[in-house]
């Protein structure tokens, strides 16, 4: 029988906290790092990996496509509604222009209207794009919108070239995409091969001819007009394992895109759907490995199990970069107000936005809080997202968190809080709602209002001028 030798690991003894400030900087999202010496998968002998100091440096971005994918998951915006939005997105995406583009369906006089209001907003970015069918007629759309890039359906898998198509033969097929792409060229229009099903796809036996052929397409016109590449994820079975298999494996496909067949990084696009909850996961593993733009929808509204989060991508961009660069980080809040508005529904505890994303009930979270509130907050979500942290009073509050509902409630800091001893009658009547009354459902902000001031008159009259200032 062998043992393992084991290390030694001795008690680093301290009187003074490691709090790991330089990954959770309470003012930006938790910071992300990765050790010098990753494990690495090999194809051929050489290494597919990530360097995370080129991570840093590429011009990586985000693009959306919240009017096209994220309207196969919900009735049609109005284009009141669209121009809004769009115009709220550019300033999130700031100067800098995170949110680097977003896509347009061309198809309707609303299409080409609300193509047209955006446009005329002035903003540079997030530059608008069209979406059309992979058929030479369409680009007269495009060309009459005057758009200088159009994403076209260029679908790789045989599910979709036999199946749904119904080619004769994987030439057949190829010969057709290039001679839209051909079109689209003539026209002076970028194309922008979506790739749908990839990772359902045969990669060696026509997705990468197909490539290739584009590539060899594109030496032959100005640099602005070269193909660029989606590679969408149709049915989420992408995988951000290094060694699962292809075509799952994403690490994997950027690698025979970028190294073997020279797509460059910025002319490579992530679009994933999250039929297996691996959406997020996915698109960030895009960006580590050689594809500099994510595609994604507001809040990950998309067709069936809808596709990577915008806001989750834009945490992350910082997260990677250490920067807000520029993101305008409470227009996401401003968002999801306005979405909640028309109509979007937004679950209570959905990830920045829901209403109580960064709500505890549980009074030993509570009591956390109320010290020191990095102890059970995410980040400073009231200077990142305008919320500041919050507690539900439930059976399970105790004083702690009925403290806390006070401080809140006035907006106290500092050395105004109020200890829980000076709620003990506020939290004595929350317990006998549940003990006494029998009460199963949480206090709401009205009733505990209308409380505070009965049985805490002393406080609420020092402190009623502050009133809703933290609720």
């Amino acid at each position: 029988m062998t043992t393992t030798q084991t290390k030694s690991h001795p008690l680093v003894n301290t009187t003074e906290p490691n709090l790991i400030e330089d990954t959770f900087d309470y003012n930006l999202p938790p910071l992300i790092h990765f050790e010098d010496h990753p494990t690495v998968e090999y194809i051929d002998g050489k290494p597919i990996e990530f360097n995370f100091s080129d991570v840093k440096k590429r011009d990586i971005v985000i693009t959306d496509t919240t009017f096209r994918d994220g309207q196969q998951a919900r009735p049609p915006y109005e284009i009141d509604q669209m121009v809004k939005i769009y115009d709220m997105l550019a300033r999130l995406g700031g100067p800098n222009g995170v949110i680097r583009q977003t896509e347009f369906f061309l198809y309707t006089k609303n299409d080409r209207e609300t193509l047209d209001r955006c446009r005329a907003l002035g903003h540079k970015y997030p530059e608008c794009t069209g979406w059309i069918r992979a058929v030479k007629s369409d680009f007269r759309l495009v060309k009459e919108a005057g758009l200088k890039e159009t994403g076209m359906l260029t679908s790789s898998s045989d599910y979709h070239i036999f199946q749904k198509l119904k080619f004769k033969s994987r030439q057949e097929c190829m010969d057709s995409y290039c001679e839209v792409v051909a079109a689209a060229f003539e026209a002076g229009v970028r194309p922008r091969c979506h790739l749908e099903d990839l990772t359902r796809a045969d990669i060696d036996g026509f997705v990468l001819p197909f490539v290739e052929r584009l590539m060899e397409m594109s030496r032959d016109v100005p640099p602005e007009l070269a193909v660029k590449i989606r590679l969408c994820d149709t049915m989420g079975f992408g995988l951000h394992y290094p060694n699962a298999r292809l075509p799952r494996s994403i690490p994997k496909l950027i690698y025979k895109l970028n190294q073997e067949i020279g797509v460059p990084s910025d002319r490579l696009e992530w679009h994933g759907h999250n039929d297996f909850h691996r959406v997020h996961a996915n698109s960030s593993t895009a960006w580590l490995y050689g594809c500099n733009a994510v595609n994604g929808t507001l809040f990950g509204f998309g067709e069936r199990t809808g596709n990577p989060p915008l806001e989750g991508a834009i945490m992350e961009y910082i997260a990677l970069k250490g920067d807000l660069c520029g993101i305008d980080t409470p227009v996401i809040t401003e968002l999801a107000e306005y979405m909640k508005s028309i109509g979007l529904p937004i679950p209570e505890n959905y990830p920045f936005v829901g209403k109580h994303f960064n709500t505890t009930r549980a009074g030993i979270h509570a009591g956390g809080l109320r010290q020191d509130e990095r102890i059970y907050n995410i980040f400073d979500t009231e200077k990142l997202l305008q919320r500041p942290p919050r507690v539900a009073i439930t059976d399970k509050t105790g004083a702690d968190g009925v403290a806390l509902w006070v401080n809140d409630f006035f907006g106290l800091k500092g050395d105004d809080r109020i200890s829980k001893i000076k709620v003990h009658k506020l939290a004595r009547w929350v317990m006998d709602q549940y003990e006494v009354e029998k009460r199963l459902t949480a206090i709401s902000d009205q009733e505990l209002e209308t409380k505070t001031r009965e049985l805490m008159p002393t406080i609420w009259e020092k402190y009623k001028g502050k009133v809703g200032v933290g609720v």
